[in-house]
């Protein structure tokens, strides 16, 4: 089993991808933000420690976490957001150590990949056996977004200036996928670096 750390700027088409290998072949595919959102549940890794630093305010009445409110609540207290990533990112570290460790003892699938946004700020880089790029231009990006998101050019130049430059992802990852162009191009890399390992 292939465990690929999945990674690339907001807009360079990581979800499609995936969809395309998740279809395609056999593999686990875990976002890390959908694990965020897991370990925030009752019962859960964050549930407790979270509401405890929040108030019970961001409680909705069925005891789940109202994740705008929660968002309303961090933004607007000093150091809160860096108090809620250190529990959640830590959190979601072990849950993906955890289902890795699972995958290793059941021996299958064939590929484990982990889409995270900060796979090389965090230190996945580590527990991966490589780091795969989700390239695509500036431009492209930013069309995607507008298009898909309907974002205004200043959100999309803010969210650009929080993340890696491209430079940066290329000098982690060893697997570079330029999805700027068509999808089906796209899918004949991903086929052409994926068969190698069959």
């Amino acid at each position: 089993m292939k465990i690929i750390g999945f990674t690339g700027g907001i807009g360079s088409g990581k979800t499609q991808v995936l969809a395309y290998i998740e279809k395609k072949y056999d593999c686990r595919v875990i976002l890390a933000d959908e694990v965020a959102h897991k370990v925030k549940e009752p019962g859960q890794e964050c549930y407790e420690a979270l509401v405890e630093l929040l108030g019970e305010t961001i409680l909705q009445p069925d005891g789940r976490i109202d994740r705008a409110v929660m968002a309303e609540k961090i933004f607007a207290g000093e150091g809160l957001l860096r108090k809620v990533n250190g529990l959640i990112h830590p959190a979601v570290k072990k849950y993906i150590l955890d289902a890795i460790e699972q995958a290793r003892r059941e021996g299958k699938p064939d590929f484990l990949f982990i889409e995270a946004a900060l796979l090389i700020e965090d230190g996945y880089k580590d527990i991966v056996d490589e780091l795969w790029y989700i390239y695509a231009p500036e431009q492209v990006r930013r069309d995607r977004l507008k298009a898909s998101r309907s974002y205004s050019e200043e959100k999309i130049t803010g969210i650009f200036g929080k993340q890696l430059s491209e430079e940066e992802f290329r000098k982690h990852c060893r697997v570079v996928i330029d999805n700027g162009g068509s999808l089906e191009d796209t899918y004949r890399q991903i086929d052409r670096k994926l068969e190698e390992y069959l």
